[in-house]
């Protein structure tokens, strides 16, 4: 006859019944069933994200360096004196124009601002135009398109 599984036991001594702990304060594994005095341990059902006294994750993340914030626009910036360096009058200012000349990053919405001044009429299509950079390419007779 062969041994099947059904055959197999385990050997005599080798388990033992459940000890039922917390069942009153005079026998074994009563009052604190075994989880010792205060603490995490001794608790049921503490939160996962509970970090003990510790600041949580979540509210010191933005404090940690290097937090970027992914809703934040960042602008290549350009002032209208590097446009009258850069461009002649008549020039269509655009983000290919402005890349090709190695001003902007790659990527990037462009902003003009209004810092120094123009003398040529110069032709702008970019995103975003500071409103004293309008007045400035108004004056030398040049057209923003939005």
């Amino acid at each position: 006859m062969s041994i099947k599984l059904h055959h197999l036991k385990p050997a005599a001594g080798a388990t033992t019944r459940k000890r039922r702990v917390g069942r009153g304060d005079r026998g074994k594994g009563g009052k604190t069933a075994g989880r010792g005095t205060k603490g995490t341990g001794a608790r049921g059902n503490v939160p996962f994200w509970l970090e003990g006294g510790n600041m949580p994750l979540i509210r010191r993340q933005p404090k940690l360096p290097g937090f970027n914030n992914p809703n934040k626009i960042v602008y290549s910036v350009v002032n209208v004196d590097r446009l009258d360096v850069l461009f002649d009058a008549g020039a269509e200012v655009t983000y290919e124009a402005l890349l090709a000349k190695g001003v902007v990053r790659k990527g990037r919405p462009v902003k003009i601002l209004g810092n120094g001044d123009v003398t040529k009429a110069v032709i702008v299509d970019v995103d975003k135009v500071s409103s004293a950079a309008r007045e400035k390419i108004a004056a030398a007779g040049g057209t923003i398109r939005d």
